[in-house]
């Protein structure tokens, strides 16, 4: 499983999506994330990624239940702030997707960075099936 952090402050993830949902018992975790000092440095010790949201993200306790009970027998599961998170003491840094210069981001004539216009698609309850 590859899970991608968007967001890091202090050594914990934020905003993160799986990138590779196989073999959840094995995530490795990939950051595409501003990092600012103390964020994910030595100081701050490895990543952690809350349970909950791995949870969330293999598709449910059942799934997540086998590769948690590898991940703690590996003394990967640690608690946080009351939180058990899952450790990441080694994860992979990866560029971020528009930077200034490649062909999908504008840049203006002093240099900065015209950020693309988010799009939201908004769903209602109702139109689910």
């Amino acid at each position: 499983m590859r899970i991608r952090a968007l967001s890091v402050f202090e050594g914990v993830v934020y905003h993160c999506w799986a990138v590779d949902s196989t073999a959840p018992a094995r995530p490795t975790l990939e950051v595409e994330a501003l990092l600012r000092p103390g964020d994910a440095d030595a100081e701050a010790g490895p990543l952690l990624l809350s349970v909950a949201d791995y949870i969330v993200m293999v598709g449910g306790l059942e799934t997540a239940r086998p590769g948690l009970v590898e991940l703690a027998a590996a003394g990967r599961i640690v608690e946080h702030l009351g939180v058990d998170h899952i450790a990441f003491p080694t994860w992979t840094p990866v560029e971020p997707e528009g930077l200034a210069g490649t062909d999908d981001t504008p840049v203006t004539d002093s240099g900065d960075v015209t950020p693309p216009t988010p799009s939201l698609r908004v769903v209602r309850d109702d139109a689910i099936d």
